[in-house]
C-alpha cells in the first residue's frame, strides 16, 4: 500500500513515517506550507521557524530513503483556520485552531491531494488509535494519557478513519523518541511546539487584530448585575474564565463570566459564578455516523486537559445537542470543543455555544 506521511519536522511524525517504512508500506514525506512570516507577525526577511522544521523534516525523508513534498496550502488555511480564529474572538469565543486545521487541513485537503497523487492512505503523528468493531471503525484515546490527542480529532469520518493510520497510538513518548534517537534522527531530541503554529509568542490578540476585518475598540467591565467596573481593551484580549491581567484594582479576584461582544461588554464575577451544569452544542460530528436520537450516558470533555466528565447527552437537532453535566464545571467556554467519550472511545463532539 501506498501512504502519505504528513511531516512537521518533528520527532513524532518522524517516526510515524519510520514506522510505516519498516510495516513495508510505499511512503511519500510531505509538509504543508500553511502560512506566511506576514501572518504570523514576522518580517519577510526574518528566517520562520518553519523553514527549520522543513529542513528536519526533508532531513528525515532522505535518511528514510523517501520521496519529500512540499504542498502549498496557504489560502485555504487562511480561510478556515485563520479567518475562523479571528471571527471567533471577535464574537467573544474562544477557538481550538488545531481542531479546525485537522478537520480542514489534514483530514481535508491533505487527504483530497493523497487521493488525486494515489495514495491508498494518509499518515500523521497524532497520538490516537484507530480500530475496527467488525461494523464500523472507531477513534480511540493513546495508549500515553498524558500525550493523548483524540479531543482534536473528533471531526473525523467513517471515510477518513478507513484511509488514515496513527503509527504512534499505542507508544509512549519516551519510545518515541528513544526509536528517534536510535535512527539517528537529528530532530530526536527536538522540543514539542506548545504554541499555536501561526501564534509564535502566544500572543492571540496581536495575531486577531492583524487580521480583524473591523476594529474592536475598548468598552465596559461590568458585574453580572451590570454595574460597570471599569474599562477593557477590547473584547479580543479576554476569555471565560481568565482573572489575570484584567488591568483592575478590585477589593476581591474577579473572573471573566462572560463576553458580550454585541454590547462590547466584559461580564465579571465570583469563580463561583463560573460553574454550570449544561451546555449547549452545535456543529456536532458524530464519527460512526449515526445522528443519536435518544439521550444517553457518556462522559464529555470540554478542555483539551480535561479529564472526562459523566454527563446526559440530549440531542436537539440534527447537529445539534444539550449537555447536563452530573457535577457543575468550571468556565466552559464558548468556541471550545465538547467531546463524547464512550470509555476510550470517541463517539463525536462539537462547539461549546454562548448560553442564552
Amino acid at each position: 500500500m501506498n501512504a502519505l506521511i504528513a511531516m512537521s519536522g518533528g520527532v513524532d511524525s518522524s517516526v510515524a513515517a519510520k514506522l510505516m517504512v519498516d510495516a513495508g508500506y510505499t511512503c511519500a514525506g510531505c509538509m504543508m506550507k500553511l502560512y506566511a512570516n506576514e501572518d504570523a507577525g514576522l518580517s519577510r526577511a526574518q528566517t520562520c521557524c518553519s523553514l527549520d522544521d522543513v529542513e528536519d523534516a526533508r532531513a528525515v525523508a532522505y535518511k528514510l530513503g523517501i520521496p519529500f513534498y512540499v504542498f502549498n496550502f496557504q489560502s485555504e488555511f487562511r480561510e478556515q483556520v485563520i479567518q475562523k480564529f479571528v471571527c471567533s474572538y471577535e464574537s467573544g469565543r474562544t477557538p481550538n485552531p488545531c481542531i479546525d486545521c485537522n478537520r480542514y487541513l489534514k483530514f481535508g485537503k491533505l487527504y483530497e491531494r493523497a487521493r488525486v497523487l494515489g495514495f491508498d492512505c494518509i499518515v500523521t503523528g497524532h497520538y490516537a488509535r484507530i480500530t475496527h468493531d467488525g461494523r464500523r471503525y472507531l477513534l480511540q484515546k493513546a495508549l500515553d494519557p498524558e500525550k493523548d490527542q483524540s479531543y482534536v480529532l473528533y471531526g473525523m469520518t467513517q471515510e477518513l478513519l478507513a484511509h488514515t493510520r496513527f503509527p504512534l497510538g499505542t507508544f509512549q513518548k519516551a519510545q518515541t523518541r528513544e526509536i528517534a534517537e536510535k535512527s539517528g534522527f537529528l530532530n530526536a531530541k527536538k522540543r514539542d511546539s506548545q504554541d499555536i503554529c501561526f501564534v509564535p509568542n502566544g500572543d492571540y490578540a496581536s495575531v486577531v487584530a492583524r487580521h480583524a476585518q473591523h476594529p474592536c475598540p475598548p468598552g465596559d467591565f461590568v458585574d453580572t448585575q451590570g454595574r460597570v467596573l471599569g474599562r477593557h481593551r477590547g473584547v479580543i484580549h479576554y476569555t471565560v474564565g481568565q482573572h489575570r491581567k484584567l488591568g483592575l484594582s478590585l477589593p476581591e479576584a474577579r473572573y471573566v463570566c462572560k463576553i458580550d461582544a454585541v454590547g462590547n461588554r466584559v461580564v465579571l464575577g465570583a469563580e463561583s459564578e463560573l460553574y454550570s451544569r449544561e451546555v449547549a452544542v452545535g456543529a456536532c460530528n458524530w464519527i460512526s455516523g449515526d445522528v443519536p436520537e435518544h439521550e444517553f450516558r457518556c462522559r464529555v470533555k470540554i478542555r483539551y486537559r480535561q479529564p472526562e466528565q459523566w454527563a446526559t447527552v440530549i440531542p436537539t437537532g440534527n447537529d445539534t445537542i444539550r449537555i447536563v453535566f452530573d457535577a457543575p464545571q468550571r468556565a466552559a467556554a464558548p468556541g471550545q470543543a465538547a467531546v463524547c467519550y464512550d470509555g476510550d472511545v470517541v463517539l463525536g463532539g462539537g462547539t461549546i455555544q454562548p448560553p442564552d
